[in-house]
């Protein structure tokens, strides 16, 4: 396996000229590394490539729905669901009827 393979796991995200994008495969064989992108999209990148996007470590995103197509409505609905069975969030209910 070449070095630079060894470098990379898949779960390791990286950015590159304000795009961010995480590890998700690894072919040592080929020297080819699997990418998936913030929104989704899979890319397979050779080393002359990997070298080319000057990539550099980072963390992943805070807002992980990137990948998913989520309306506005449905990711308030989503946030309300993560609130659960919160005692304030019941009263504010209740006074705001």
């Amino acid at each position: 396996m070449a070095q630079w393979l060894r470098e990379l796991s898949p779960g390791d995200w990286y950015q590159s000229a304000g795009t961010t994008f995480e590890i998700v495969g690894v072919d040592s064989d080929s020297e080819i590394v699997l990418v998936q992108h913030f929104d989704g999209a899979l890319e397979e990148l050779e080393f002359d490539t990997w070298i080319a996007l000057d990539a550099i470590p980072c963390a992943p995103p805070e807002d992980c729905s990137g990948a998913f197509d989520l309306d506005p409505e449905d990711r308030a609905i989503d946030e309300m669901s993560a609130i659960g069975d919160d005692d304030a969030f019941k009263r504010l209910y209740i006074d705001s009827r």
